[in-house]
Formats: C-alpha cells, structure tokens, sequence
C-alpha cells in the first residue's frame, strides 16, 4: 500500500502547501483516523485526515481542466465573491485555479484538484511560457513593441525580455514567462497605452483553441503527458522564484 507524507497528502487535496501544512501538523491542527499526529508521519489513501476539523481526505480522481473565463469573473474559491469562478462553473467537484487571470480579462485558465502540480506551473523560475493576444487605445508603434520586448520597469523591477509580433494597428501578441500582477496591462500603461481587452490564449503547451468562451474541457491524455513532460524538472520550492 502507497506510503506518502502527510504534508504532501495534505498539499495534494489543494487545502494548502506542504509549508503551510506543516505548521498545521505543528500546531496540532491535523488529526488522522481521530488521533494527533507529528511531522514527517506518513499516510495510507486509506487514511481519514482531518485539519482544522475539516475531513480533507481525497477521493476523487485527479481532475485538469482548461477553462475559457468570461470576463467579470474573478479566479478565486471565495464563493461569497461575486461572480468568483467556482460558482461560475458550477463544477460537481471541489476544484480551484491555477494562478490568476484578472476580472477584466479573459481566456485560458487551468482548474485542478491537484495540489501537487500547483507550484511547479507556477513558478516564475521554471520559464513556462503564457501567451496572450491583447488590444490597446492607441496606435502601435515600433517602438513600442521593442520596449515592451526588452523589458518594462514596473512594480520595482524590469521585466524580463518577452516576445512580441504585432498583429494590427491596435493589437499584438506577447509571450511572458513571468507572472507579475496585471504584468501587461502595467507595461502599456507605463508606455502611455491602456489596454482594452487581454486574452489568454495559451500556457505552456495548452492551447485555448476554439472553446467557447465561458466553457471548460478535460485535458486529453496526450495533452497531459506532454504537461507532466515540460514540468518534469521544474522547481517546487520558493528557490524558483527567486
């Protein structure tokens, strides 16, 4: 019978991270089978794992998802937010985002209940690429798109060197593979420009494709093994980001 770490089965359910989890443990928050418990115990899948008087146990299969969010709706599992994308999808099972896609704007999202493959998709660190297709109130220049391309300094930073191509007078494509907040709309607004819509259109090897906007779809097999393959050597601790 699979052995595995109790903070890592804890991290998994999506409650919170292995860190996190282990001040839970610490505190004396965790409970298995109704009896208290002590860092770096391990757990079967049999296991009942309460934290914080919650039963937390898994017992759904893994669910990937990739979601075309409206716009208006906000990425967080407070279900008392309104319009979050948790009541928005209306999903049978308890599932949540896979980083963030601002209200006011829209496209490619993943949902999961997979705790475990959070960070590694996330990290700024691994270079995973997000691709966005983004209209702005102004007439695009060439200067313009070779700022944006070498780097913007917002937020106390510069941001990194990222591809852009134009599309039209008011439209481009841009490749980032950082994820700093509202790192695009922040970049125009420091060249003078304010975006009008933003939508993602790719994450790493998932394309948004031709799903309906407000619609969502499991990753095919094929889909997923090139996933776990891009992320394979990723970082999961908070050195990556760095």
């Amino acid at each position: 019978m699979e052995l595995k770490r109790l903070n890592k089965a804890i991290s998994e359910t999506g409650y919170c991270s292995r860190r996190a989890a282990d001040k839970l443990i610490e505190a004396g928050l965790v409970l298995i089978n109704g009896q208290s418990v002590e860092l770096g115990q391990k757990v079967t899948p049999e296991d009942e794992i309460t934290v914080e008087g919650n039963v937390i146990t898994k017992t759904v299969k893994n669910i990937y998802m990739v979601f075309n969010k409206p716009v208006g709706v906000t990425c967080t599992t407070e279900t008392d937010v309104k319009g979050n994308i948790i009541s928005y999808m209306n999903y049978p099972e308890r599932i949540f985002p896979i980083g963030r896609l601002d209200k006011p704007s829209e496209g490619l999202i993943f949902m999961t209940n997979d705790g475990d493959i959070v960070n590694k998709i996330l990290r700024a660190g691994n270079n995973h690429e997000k691709e966005y297709v983004v209209s702005v109130d102004r007439r695009i220049t060439p200067q313009f798109i070779k700022k944006m391309s070498q780097g913007v300094p917002i937020l106390d930073t510069v941001t990194k060197p990222c591809k852009v191509t134009q599309i039209n007078d008011f439209t481009f494509n841009i490749i980032l593979t950082q994820g700093l907040n509202r790192q695009i709309r922040r970049m125009c607004a420091y060249l003078d420009y304010e975006v009008g819509s933003l939508k993602r259109i790719r994450i790493m090897n998932m394309k948004l494709g031709t799903l309906k906007r407000g619609k969502y779809r499991h990753f095919t097999k094929s889909e997923f093994l090139e996933l776990s393959e891009l992320i394979a050597d990723s970082s999961k601790t908070e050195e990556a980001s760095r």
